[in-house]
Protein backbone atom coordinates (compact mmCIF):
# COMPACT_ATOMS: atom_id res chain seq x y z
CA UNK A 1 0.00 0.00 0.00
CA UNK A 2 2.86 2.37 0.68
CA UNK A 3 4.13 1.83 -2.86
CA UNK A 4 0.68 2.63 -4.22
CA UNK A 5 0.49 5.82 -2.16
CA UNK A 6 3.96 6.74 -3.33
CA UNK A 7 3.01 6.28 -6.95
CA UNK A 8 -0.13 8.39 -6.50
CA UNK A 9 1.86 11.18 -4.90
CA UNK A 10 4.40 11.04 -7.69
CA UNK A 11 1.61 11.27 -10.27
CA UNK A 12 0.14 14.24 -8.46
CA UNK A 13 3.47 16.01 -8.29
CA UNK A 14 4.14 15.31 -11.92
CA UNK A 15 0.70 16.63 -12.90
CA UNK A 16 1.15 19.76 -10.81
CA UNK A 17 4.62 20.38 -12.18
CA UNK A 18 3.41 19.89 -15.72
CA UNK A 19 0.50 22.31 -15.15
CA UNK A 20 2.85 24.89 -13.64
CA UNK A 21 5.29 24.48 -16.49
CA UNK A 22 2.51 24.84 -19.04
CA UNK A 23 1.16 27.97 -17.30
CA UNK A 24 4.64 29.45 -17.08
CA UNK A 25 5.28 28.65 -20.70
CA UNK A 26 1.95 30.24 -21.62
CA UNK A 27 2.76 33.42 -19.67
CA UNK A 28 6.14 33.66 -21.35
CA UNK A 29 4.59 33.13 -24.75
CA UNK A 30 1.91 35.74 -23.99
CA UNK A 31 4.53 38.29 -22.90
CA UNK A 32 6.58 37.58 -25.97
CA UNK A 33 3.53 37.97 -28.20
CA UNK A 34 2.52 41.25 -26.53
CA UNK A 35 6.03 42.64 -26.94
CA UNK A 36 6.09 41.54 -30.54
CA UNK A 37 2.62 43.07 -31.15
CA UNK A 38 3.66 46.41 -29.60
CA UNK A 39 6.83 46.48 -31.68
CA UNK A 40 5.01 45.69 -34.93
CA UNK A 41 1.63 47.48 -34.39
CA UNK A 42 1.81 49.25 -37.78
CA UNK A 43 1.70 45.99 -39.74
CA UNK A 44 -1.95 44.84 -39.55
CA UNK A 45 -1.42 41.58 -41.46
CA UNK A 46 1.42 40.52 -39.18
CA UNK A 47 -0.65 41.30 -36.11
CA UNK A 48 -3.46 39.13 -37.42
CA UNK A 49 -0.99 36.27 -38.08
CA UNK A 50 0.48 36.61 -34.58
CA UNK A 51 -2.98 36.55 -33.04
CA UNK A 52 -3.83 33.39 -35.00
CA UNK A 53 -0.56 31.75 -33.88
CA UNK A 54 -1.29 32.77 -30.31
CA UNK A 55 -4.76 31.23 -30.50
CA UNK A 56 -3.28 28.04 -31.97
CA UNK A 57 -0.65 27.86 -29.21
CA UNK A 58 -3.28 28.45 -26.56
CA UNK A 59 -5.42 25.70 -28.05
CA UNK A 60 -2.40 23.34 -28.15
CA UNK A 61 -1.58 24.20 -24.54
CA UNK A 62 -5.19 23.56 -23.55
CA UNK A 63 -5.16 20.25 -25.39
CA UNK A 64 -1.89 19.23 -23.70
CA UNK A 65 -3.21 20.23 -20.28
CA UNK A 66 -6.46 18.34 -20.84
CA UNK A 67 -4.59 15.25 -22.08
CA UNK A 68 -2.24 15.41 -19.09
CA UNK A 69 -5.21 15.71 -16.75
CA UNK A 70 -6.97 12.81 -18.45
CA UNK A 71 -3.84 10.67 -18.16
CA UNK A 72 -3.48 11.51 -14.49
CA UNK A 73 -7.14 10.71 -13.90
CA UNK A 74 -6.77 7.41 -15.76
CA UNK A 75 -3.69 6.40 -13.79
CA UNK A 76 -5.33 7.36 -10.54
CA UNK A 77 -8.46 5.39 -11.43
CA UNK A 78 -6.32 2.32 -12.31
CA UNK A 79 -4.42 2.66 -9.05
CA UNK A 80 -7.64 2.99 -7.09
CA UNK A 81 -9.08 -0.08 -8.83
CA UNK A 82 -5.95 -2.05 -8.00
CA UNK A 83 -6.05 -0.91 -4.42
CA UNK A 84 -9.74 -1.82 -4.23
CA UNK A 85 -8.98 -5.22 -5.66
CA UNK A 86 -6.21 -5.79 -3.16
CA UNK A 87 -8.45 -4.67 -0.36
CA UNK A 88 -11.07 -7.09 -1.53
CA UNK A 89 -8.52 -9.91 -1.48
CA UNK A 90 -7.44 -8.92 2.00
CA UNK A 91 -11.01 -8.91 3.21
CA UNK A 92 -11.61 -12.33 1.74
CA UNK A 93 -8.48 -13.71 3.36
CA UNK A 94 -9.33 -12.20 6.71
CA UNK A 95 -12.91 -13.35 6.57
CA UNK A 96 -12.06 -17.01 6.13
CA UNK A 97 -10.11 -17.40 9.41
CA UNK A 98 -12.84 -15.51 11.16
CA UNK A 99 -15.34 -18.15 10.23
CA UNK A 100 -13.12 -20.88 11.46
CA UNK A 101 -12.21 -19.48 14.84
CA UNK A 102 -14.24 -16.92 16.66
CA UNK A 103 -11.59 -15.90 19.22
CA UNK A 104 -9.55 -14.22 16.58
CA UNK A 105 -12.34 -11.81 15.57
CA UNK A 106 -10.75 -8.95 17.37
CA UNK A 107 -7.47 -9.50 15.57
CA UNK A 108 -9.23 -9.57 12.22
CA UNK A 109 -10.97 -6.27 13.02
CA UNK A 110 -7.67 -4.78 13.93
CA UNK A 111 -6.19 -5.96 10.64
CA UNK A 112 -9.17 -4.54 8.73
CA UNK A 113 -8.69 -1.24 10.42
CA UNK A 114 -5.03 -1.34 9.60
CA UNK A 115 -5.79 -2.28 5.98
CA UNK A 116 -8.42 0.43 5.64
CA UNK A 117 -6.30 3.17 7.19
CA UNK A 118 -3.97 3.67 4.18
CA UNK A 119 -7.00 3.81 1.77
CA UNK A 120 -8.37 7.06 3.13
CA UNK A 121 -5.17 9.11 2.56
CA UNK A 122 -4.89 7.68 -0.98
CA UNK A 123 -8.44 8.74 -1.88
CA UNK A 124 -7.88 12.16 -0.36
CA UNK A 125 -4.66 12.67 -2.27
CA UNK A 126 -6.38 11.59 -5.49
CA UNK A 127 -9.18 14.12 -4.98
CA UNK A 128 -6.65 16.88 -4.24
CA UNK A 129 -4.73 16.05 -7.39
CA UNK A 130 -7.92 16.12 -9.44
CA UNK A 131 -8.94 19.48 -7.95
CA UNK A 132 -5.51 20.97 -8.60
CA UNK A 133 -5.46 19.67 -12.17
CA UNK A 134 -8.95 21.05 -12.79
CA UNK A 135 -7.97 24.44 -11.31
CA UNK A 136 -4.85 24.53 -13.48
CA UNK A 137 -6.90 23.69 -16.56
CA UNK A 138 -9.45 26.41 -15.72
CA UNK A 139 -6.68 28.95 -15.14
CA UNK A 140 -5.10 27.97 -18.43
CA UNK A 141 -8.44 28.27 -20.25
CA UNK A 142 -9.15 31.66 -18.64
CA UNK A 143 -5.71 32.93 -19.64
CA UNK A 144 -6.30 31.71 -23.21
CA UNK A 145 -9.72 33.41 -23.34
CA UNK A 146 -8.21 36.62 -21.98
CA UNK A 147 -5.46 36.57 -24.61
CA UNK A 148 -8.01 35.92 -27.33
CA UNK A 149 -10.20 38.79 -26.10
CA UNK A 150 -7.17 41.11 -26.01
CA UNK A 151 -6.28 40.16 -29.58
CA UNK A 152 -9.86 40.77 -30.75
CA UNK A 153 -9.97 44.14 -28.97
CA UNK A 154 -6.68 45.13 -30.55
CA UNK A 155 -7.98 44.14 -33.96
CA UNK A 156 -11.17 46.19 -33.44
CA UNK A 157 -9.14 49.23 -32.35
CA UNK A 158 -7.03 48.92 -35.47
CA UNK A 159 -10.16 48.65 -37.63
CA UNK A 160 -11.67 51.70 -35.87
CA UNK A 161 -8.44 53.59 -36.48
CA UNK A 162 -8.65 52.76 -40.17
CA UNK A 163 -12.28 53.94 -40.27
CA UNK A 164 -11.42 57.23 -38.56
CA UNK A 165 -8.54 57.73 -40.97
CA UNK A 166 -11.00 57.23 -43.86
CA UNK A 167 -13.32 59.84 -42.32
CA UNK A 168 -10.41 62.24 -41.88
CA UNK A 169 -9.43 61.73 -45.50
CA UNK A 170 -13.01 62.45 -46.62
CA UNK A 171 -13.17 65.59 -44.46
CA UNK A 172 -9.85 66.79 -45.84
CA UNK A 173 -11.05 66.19 -49.41
CA UNK A 174 -14.28 68.12 -48.75
CA UNK A 175 -12.34 71.02 -47.19
CA UNK A 176 -9.98 71.08 -50.17
CA UNK A 177 -12.95 71.18 -52.57
CA UNK A 178 -14.54 74.06 -50.64
CA UNK A 179 -11.29 75.99 -50.61
CA UNK A 180 -10.90 75.43 -54.34
CA UNK A 181 -14.46 76.66 -55.01
CA UNK A 182 -13.90 79.74 -52.82
CA UNK A 183 -10.66 80.54 -54.64
CA UNK A 184 -12.42 80.18 -57.99
CA UNK A 185 -15.24 82.50 -56.84
CA UNK A 186 -12.71 85.10 -55.64
CA UNK A 187 -10.91 84.87 -58.94
CA UNK A 188 -14.14 85.44 -60.89
CA UNK A 189 -15.08 88.37 -58.64
CA UNK A 190 -11.66 89.89 -59.12
CA UNK A 191 -11.95 89.49 -62.89
CA UNK A 192 -15.40 91.10 -62.82
CA UNK A 193 -14.09 94.00 -60.75
CA UNK A 194 -11.16 94.42 -63.12
CA UNK A 195 -13.58 94.42 -66.04
CA UNK A 196 -15.81 97.04 -64.38
CA UNK A 197 -12.76 99.09 -63.49
CA UNK A 198 -11.69 98.92 -67.13
CA UNK A 199 -15.13 100.17 -68.18
CA UNK A 200 -14.94 102.97 -65.63
CA UNK A 201 -11.49 103.88 -66.87
CA UNK A 202 -12.76 103.96 -70.44
CA UNK A 203 -15.72 106.15 -69.46
CA UNK A 204 -13.44 108.50 -67.54
CA UNK A 205 -11.07 108.69 -70.48
CA UNK A 206 -13.95 109.53 -72.84
CA UNK A 207 -15.27 112.20 -70.45
CA UNK A 208 -11.79 113.65 -70.06
CA UNK A 209 -11.37 113.75 -73.84
CA UNK A 210 -14.72 115.53 -74.23
CA UNK A 211 -13.84 118.04 -71.51
CA UNK A 212 -10.48 118.61 -73.13
CA UNK A 213 -12.09 119.17 -76.52
CA UNK A 214 -14.64 121.59 -75.00
CA UNK A 215 -11.86 123.51 -73.26
CA UNK A 216 -9.89 123.68 -76.50
CA UNK A 217 -12.95 124.93 -78.39
CA UNK A 218 -13.62 127.50 -75.71
CA UNK A 219 -10.02 128.71 -75.80
CA UNK A 220 -10.15 128.87 -79.58
CA UNK A 221 -13.38 130.87 -79.53
CA UNK A 222 -11.99 133.25 -76.93
CA UNK A 223 -8.82 133.76 -78.95
CA UNK A 224 -10.82 134.39 -82.09
CA UNK A 225 -13.10 136.88 -80.33
CA UNK A 226 -10.09 138.67 -78.91
CA UNK A 227 -8.42 138.75 -82.30
CA UNK A 228 -11.53 140.01 -84.10
CA UNK A 229 -12.62 142.66 -81.63
CA UNK A 230 -9.25 143.50 -80.16
CA UNK A 231 -11.00 144.05 -76.83
CA UNK A 232 -9.89 143.18 -73.31
CA UNK A 233 -11.29 140.43 -71.03
CA UNK A 234 -14.06 142.71 -69.76
CA UNK A 235 -15.68 142.63 -73.19
CA UNK A 236 -16.50 138.92 -72.64
CA UNK A 237 -18.66 139.76 -69.61
CA UNK A 238 -20.40 142.46 -71.60
CA UNK A 239 -21.14 139.93 -74.32
CA UNK A 240 -22.68 137.57 -71.77
CA UNK A 241 -24.90 140.32 -70.37
CA UNK A 242 -25.97 141.35 -73.84
CA UNK A 243 -26.76 137.78 -74.80
CA UNK A 244 -28.85 137.27 -71.66
CA UNK A 245 -30.77 140.49 -72.27
CA UNK A 246 -31.34 139.51 -75.89
CA UNK A 247 -32.69 136.09 -74.86
CA UNK A 248 -35.08 137.64 -72.35
CA UNK A 249 -36.28 140.22 -74.89
CA UNK A 250 -36.82 137.52 -77.48
CA UNK A 251 -38.82 135.41 -75.05
CA UNK A 252 -40.96 138.40 -74.03
CA UNK A 253 -41.65 139.28 -77.64
CA UNK A 254 -42.62 135.72 -78.41
CA UNK A 255 -45.04 135.57 -75.49
CA UNK A 256 -46.62 138.93 -76.51
CA UNK A 257 -47.07 137.72 -80.07
CA UNK A 258 -48.73 134.54 -78.90
CA UNK A 259 -51.12 136.46 -76.64
CA UNK A 260 -51.99 138.85 -79.45
CA UNK A 261 -52.65 135.96 -81.79
CA UNK A 262 -55.08 134.42 -79.33
CA UNK A 263 -56.85 137.74 -78.84
CA UNK A 264 -57.33 138.17 -82.58
CA UNK A 265 -58.71 134.68 -83.03
CA UNK A 266 -62.44 134.78 -83.71
CA UNK A 267 -63.07 131.06 -84.04
CA UNK A 268 -65.17 129.75 -81.18
CA UNK A 269 -66.08 126.10 -80.58
CA UNK A 270 -69.58 125.10 -81.44
CA UNK A 271 -71.79 124.69 -78.45
CA UNK A 272 -73.35 121.34 -77.88
CA UNK A 273 -77.07 121.78 -78.21
CA UNK A 274 -77.88 118.76 -76.02
CA UNK A 275 -77.78 119.71 -72.32
CA UNK A 276 -75.41 117.69 -70.15
CA UNK A 277 -76.45 116.02 -66.96
CA UNK A 278 -75.00 117.61 -63.83
CA UNK A 279 -71.94 115.89 -62.37
CA UNK A 280 -72.32 113.81 -59.19
CA UNK A 281 -69.61 116.07 -57.72
CA UNK A 282 -71.62 119.25 -58.27
CA UNK A 283 -73.26 119.05 -54.85
CA UNK A 284 -69.83 118.94 -53.17
CA UNK A 285 -68.63 121.90 -55.21
CA UNK A 286 -71.70 123.91 -54.16
CA UNK A 287 -71.02 122.94 -50.54
CA UNK A 288 -67.39 124.14 -50.70
CA UNK A 289 -68.37 127.46 -52.32
CA UNK A 290 -71.09 128.07 -49.73
CA UNK A 291 -68.73 127.44 -46.80
CA UNK A 292 -66.02 129.72 -48.26
CA UNK A 293 -68.46 132.57 -48.88
CA UNK A 294 -69.89 132.13 -45.40
CA UNK A 295 -66.49 132.10 -43.68
CA UNK A 296 -64.55 134.58 -45.84
CA UNK A 297 -67.24 136.63 -47.58
CA UNK A 298 -68.18 137.06 -51.24
CA UNK A 299 -65.85 137.65 -54.20
CA UNK A 300 -63.15 135.39 -52.79
CA UNK A 301 -63.27 133.06 -55.81
CA UNK A 302 -62.78 134.03 -59.43
CA UNK A 303 -64.70 130.96 -60.53
CA UNK A 304 -65.58 127.38 -59.63
CA UNK A 305 -66.32 124.45 -61.94
CA UNK A 306 -66.25 120.67 -62.40
CA UNK A 307 -63.09 119.62 -64.21
CA UNK A 308 -64.33 117.01 -66.65
CA UNK A 309 -60.81 116.31 -67.86
CA UNK A 310 -59.73 115.28 -64.35
CA UNK A 311 -62.39 112.82 -63.16
CA UNK A 312 -64.96 115.57 -62.43
CA UNK A 313 -62.94 116.91 -59.53
CA UNK A 314 -64.48 120.09 -57.98
CA UNK A 315 -62.15 122.99 -58.84
CA UNK A 316 -61.90 126.36 -57.06
CA UNK A 317 -60.05 129.29 -58.68
CA UNK A 318 -58.96 131.72 -55.94
CA UNK A 319 -57.83 135.30 -56.33
CA UNK A 320 -54.19 136.00 -55.65
CA UNK A 321 -55.09 137.86 -52.43
CA UNK A 322 -57.45 135.17 -51.07
CA UNK A 323 -55.37 132.12 -52.10
CA UNK A 324 -53.80 131.44 -48.69
CA UNK A 325 -57.02 132.16 -46.72
CA UNK A 326 -59.07 129.77 -48.88
CA UNK A 327 -56.40 127.07 -48.51
CA UNK A 328 -56.45 127.54 -44.75
CA UNK A 329 -60.25 127.32 -44.66
CA UNK A 330 -60.20 124.09 -46.72
CA UNK A 331 -57.86 122.48 -44.22
CA UNK A 332 -59.18 123.70 -40.87
CA UNK A 333 -62.96 123.91 -41.37
CA UNK A 334 -64.62 120.92 -39.58
CA UNK A 335 -66.98 120.24 -42.50
CA UNK A 336 -64.17 120.23 -45.04
CA UNK A 337 -60.99 119.00 -43.34
CA UNK A 338 -58.73 118.56 -46.39
CA UNK A 339 -55.69 117.46 -44.41
CA UNK A 340 -53.67 115.90 -47.25
CA UNK A 341 -51.85 117.70 -50.10
CA UNK A 342 -51.28 115.15 -52.86
CA UNK A 343 -49.96 117.42 -55.65
CA UNK A 344 -48.72 120.94 -56.40
CA UNK A 345 -47.37 122.21 -59.73
CA UNK A 346 -47.38 125.21 -62.05
CA UNK A 347 -48.38 125.74 -65.68
CA UNK A 348 -47.51 128.43 -68.22
CA UNK A 349 -50.44 129.56 -70.39
CA UNK A 350 -48.32 132.28 -72.09
CA UNK A 351 -50.83 134.99 -71.10
CA UNK A 352 -50.52 134.06 -67.42
CA UNK A 353 -49.37 131.21 -65.20
CA UNK A 354 -51.28 129.09 -62.71
CA UNK A 355 -50.44 127.17 -59.55
CA UNK A 356 -52.50 124.01 -59.12
CA UNK A 357 -52.94 122.19 -55.78
CA UNK A 358 -54.85 118.94 -55.29
CA UNK A 359 -56.24 118.29 -51.80
CA UNK A 360 -57.89 115.21 -50.27
CA UNK A 361 -59.96 114.62 -47.10
CA UNK A 362 -59.52 111.20 -45.51
CA UNK A 363 -62.31 112.07 -43.10
CA UNK A 364 -64.93 112.76 -45.79
CA UNK A 365 -63.26 110.78 -48.59
CA UNK A 366 -63.60 113.76 -50.93
CA UNK A 367 -61.17 115.74 -53.11
CA UNK A 368 -60.91 119.31 -54.37
CA UNK A 369 -58.54 121.29 -56.62
CA UNK A 370 -57.41 124.81 -55.69
CA UNK A 371 -55.96 127.07 -58.41
CA UNK A 372 -54.57 130.59 -58.48
CA UNK A 373 -53.51 132.72 -61.47
CA UNK A 374 -50.28 134.76 -61.36
CA UNK A 375 -48.78 137.41 -63.61
CA UNK A 376 -45.98 136.31 -65.95
CA UNK A 377 -44.03 139.55 -65.43
CA UNK A 378 -44.12 139.32 -61.63
CA UNK A 379 -45.02 135.67 -60.86
CA UNK A 380 -45.40 135.43 -57.10
CA UNK A 381 -47.98 134.11 -54.65
CA UNK A 382 -48.25 133.13 -50.98
CA UNK A 383 -46.65 129.82 -49.94
CA UNK A 384 -48.89 127.12 -48.45
CA UNK A 385 -45.94 125.24 -46.90
CA UNK A 386 -46.94 126.51 -43.42
CA UNK A 387 -50.25 124.66 -43.90
CA UNK A 388 -48.95 121.49 -45.58
CA UNK A 389 -45.28 120.67 -45.08
CA UNK A 390 -45.47 118.50 -48.18
CA UNK A 391 -45.64 121.65 -50.33
CA UNK A 392 -41.99 122.52 -49.57
CA UNK A 393 -40.20 120.73 -52.41
CA UNK A 394 -43.00 121.06 -55.02
CA UNK A 395 -42.91 124.87 -54.57
CA UNK A 396 -39.10 124.84 -54.96
CA UNK A 397 -39.48 122.79 -58.15
CA UNK A 398 -42.10 125.21 -59.53
CA UNK A 399 -39.80 128.13 -58.79
CA UNK A 400 -36.85 126.36 -60.41
CA UNK A 401 -38.63 125.48 -63.69
CA UNK A 402 -41.19 128.31 -64.07
CA UNK A 403 -39.79 131.18 -61.97
CA UNK A 404 -42.88 131.55 -59.72
CA UNK A 405 -41.86 132.88 -56.32
CA UNK A 406 -43.69 131.71 -53.16
CA UNK A 407 -43.70 134.35 -50.46
CA UNK A 408 -43.34 132.98 -46.94
CA UNK A 409 -41.52 129.80 -48.03
CA UNK A 410 -38.92 128.71 -45.40
CA UNK A 411 -36.12 128.17 -47.96
CA UNK A 412 -37.02 128.78 -51.60
CA UNK A 413 -34.19 127.74 -53.94
CA UNK A 414 -33.54 126.05 -57.27
CA UNK A 415 -33.26 122.32 -56.65
CA UNK A 416 -32.36 121.17 -60.20
CA UNK A 417 -30.56 123.82 -62.21
CA UNK A 418 -28.72 126.08 -59.77
CA UNK A 419 -29.02 129.76 -59.02
CA UNK A 420 -26.79 130.88 -61.90
CA UNK A 421 -28.94 129.18 -64.56
CA UNK A 422 -30.40 131.61 -67.12
CA UNK A 423 -34.14 131.27 -67.74
CA UNK A 424 -36.83 128.79 -66.69
CA UNK A 425 -37.12 125.69 -68.90
CA UNK A 426 -40.90 125.04 -68.51
CA UNK A 427 -41.90 128.49 -69.74
CA UNK A 428 -43.28 128.51 -73.27
CA UNK A 429 -40.91 131.33 -74.30
CA UNK A 430 -37.77 129.69 -72.88
CA UNK A 431 -34.68 130.17 -75.05
CA UNK A 432 -31.68 128.04 -74.08
CA UNK A 433 -28.62 130.18 -73.42
CA UNK A 434 -25.13 128.81 -72.95
CA UNK A 435 -22.08 130.96 -73.68
CA UNK A 436 -19.86 127.92 -74.12
CA UNK A 437 -21.93 126.39 -76.93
Amino acid sequence: MSEENKSLEELKREAVEKAKAAAKKKREEKKALEAQANAESADNNKVETDSEKEEQKVEVAEAEASSTTEKADTNMENQSEESNASETDVEVETSEPATETDPSSEESKTEEAEAASPEEPAEKNLEDAKAKAAAAAKAKAAAAAKAKAAALAKKKREEAGEGSSDDDAKAKAAAAAKAKAAALARKKQKEAEEGSSDDDAKAKAIAAAKAKAAAAAKAKAAAKAKQDGGESGSSTDDEKAKAIAAAKAKAKAKAAAAAKARANTTDTPEEDETPKEPSPQQKFLDKYVAIIEKELGPNQLEESYINELSKDVPTLVATKESYFKIAQCLKTHPDLHFEFLSDLHGTDFESHMEVYSHLYSFTNKQSVALKVKVDREQPEVESITPLWAGANWPECETYDLLGIRFNGHPKLHRIFLGEDWVGYPLRKDYEPYDVEV
